[in-house]
């Protein structure tokens, strides 16, 4: 197995399950209604929806990194507001949550071992790191979206 592809394989246990920790990303969402996604049961917390914007945004910029562009995810970039609670607008967020999903992974699955090494652009990390690091965020963000669920 290629390094590309032990880290593809953990992109993919933290996303859509077989993970070691316990339910990933995709697991934890499957029962999520709009109305339990837009609430707040631990104050002054992110709500799921928040936290689902907040991963997307990562995974598009993370995506965007490693083909070659500067990205700096700031504010409202960063943690995307909910506007429309609507379970129409949930089902859009979870679908476009999917294809950021599946748009990065075809992006990483892509990589040859030999760029692992190279920084990203406007930034002295590498991809290796930044796909680490990626894994490790959808791992912390599903650590909360399950606390956010059990506090409901």
């Amino acid at each position: 197995m290629t390094e590309v592809q032990r880290i593809a394989d953990q992109l993919r246990r933290a996303f859509e399950g077989d993970a070691w920790h316990g339910p990933a990303v995709r697991e934890l969402l499957a029962d999520v209604s709009a109305k339990s996604a837009a609430a707040r049961p631990i104050a002054n917390a992110h709500s799921i929806w928040e936290i689902v914007n907040h991963i997307l945004a990562w995974h598009v910029g993370v995506r965007r990194r490693v083909e070659g562009e500067v990205v700096e995810l700031t504010g409202v970039q960063d943690w995307p507001p909910v506007s429309d609670t609507s379970a129409s607008a949930w089902r859009v967020t979870l679908d476009t949550l999917e294809k950021s999903y599946r748009d990065l992974m075809s992006t990483v699955t892509r990589l040859d071992d030999s760029r692992l090494h190279a920084a990203v652009p406007g930034r002295t990390r590498t991809i290796y790191f930044q796909l680490h690091g990626l894994i490790q965020h959808d791992l912390y963000h599903a650590g909360q979206i399950a606390l956010l669920k059990k506090a409901a």
